[in-house]
């Protein structure tokens, strides 16, 4: 699941100081945006794996608090370790930044699947996504209110494509039922999605990639098993073998490829991805998901994709097309305001 979007203008984020610290961040070495765009695209396509490996696990009984924990906790296990040593005695830098990692476990890792999987409860698994993924266009309007200048027409041409393109893919017109309680579980699971992109694009530069990630896991993997403790999630265990398209295989073959793939090494090239590109470009990117999850159901659980579903692809890729030159055209990123002072948002 990546990043902010970024409206204003260079000389607006100059004039945003704070007290005791630079008023901008420290310069990102250049990349090669083509770089940044392949490790996004690598991040949405570890992510997708879930959809069609978490099924198998629901299909056999097991219930999503149980998954998501699992995938979440091992991880962070997993990150632990990786994560401890690309600090190498930057303890500062985690403790100035300690908000930041805490808020981002709690609402980009444990909040947003908490949402998600509440949502599909009540909601069809297209409205659901669909919710989610407004994140996209609920940064452009958060940035458009903070820098208070408007997107670009180009922005807002890729923003449109990019929301036709996901309504047929996701097929929500063709038979999707709408419930109040599950709309607002996906509007929230959207707004824990837009705070993923704005804290992991915000953090101090000084925290690596493996640390911000592996903090997060931690945080969101103690979060989601207090939940269980309470009763706020289910963790019923289902089956202990499940199947997996034409083959039935251990429950833990499918929590490794969720745990070990679309969480600790999505999360992390995710993160890396939204330092590359910053958070409007990475966040429209990680809509290929979708089109990954689609192609990954197909191959996996042999579910092919439909020609409405092909043309819904196309047009989330011309939109994607439409922000990255609309990015390039202004000169690079814009929104490079730091979160390490006190920011309100939504």
């Amino acid at each position: 699941m990546a990043e902010q979007v970024e409206v204003g203008t260079s000389a607006v984020i100059a004039s945003s100081g704070r007290s005791g610290v630079s008023s901008s961040r420290p310069s990102r070495p250049d990349r090669h945006p083509l770089v940044g765009l392949g490790v996004a695209l690598v991040s949405a396509a570890a992510f997708a794996t879930s959809g069609a490996f978490g099924k198998s696990l629901l299909v056999g009984g097991w219930s999503p608090g149980a998954v998501v924990t699992m995938r979440i906790t091992l991880a962070a296990v997993v990150l632990l370790g990786p994560a401890l040593w690309s600090l190498r005695g930057r303890w500062t830098a985690l403790r100035r930044n300690a908000w930041v990692v805490v808020g981002y476990g709690l609402t980009g890792v444990a909040g947003c699947q908490l949402a998600y999987f509440n949502a599909v409860t009540h909601l069809s698994v297209g409205v659901a996504l669909l919710l989610e993924y407004l994140a996209p266009v609920l940064i452009v309007g958060w940035l458009w209110l903070r820098h208070r200048q408007a997107p670009r027409r180009l922005t807002l041409a890729g923003v449109a494509l990019a929301v036709a393109g996901l309504l047929l893919v996701l097929d929500v017109l063709g038979g999707a039922h709408v419930d109040l309680v599950g709309v607002l579980w996906g509007l929230g699971a959207a707004i824990c999605l837009v705070l993923y992109f704005l804290l992991a694009d915000h953090v101090d530069d000084d925290v690596p990639p493996l640390a911000l990630a592996g903090g997060g896991l931690a945080v969101g993997a103690v979060s989601l098993g207090l939940a269980g403790l309470v009763g706020v999630l289910d963790m019923s265990r289902g089956a202990a073998r499940v199947p997996l398209g034409d083959v039935v295989v251990d429950w833990w073959v499918p929590v490794l490829v969720i745990a070990l793939v679309a969480a600790a090494f999505a999360y992390v090239t995710g993160i890396a991805a939204v330092r590359m590109l910053g958070a409007k470009v990475a966040s429209f990117v990680a809509l290929t998901e979708v089109l990954f999850a689609v192609l990954f159901a197909w191959l996996v659980l042999a579910e092919l994709p439909t020609p409405v579903q092909l043309v819904g692809g196309v047009l989330i890729v011309a939109g994607l097309v439409a922000v990255r030159a609309d990015e390039a055209r202004g000169g690079g990123p814009i929104d490079e305001t730091p979160l390490t002072q006190p920011c309100p948002i939504p």
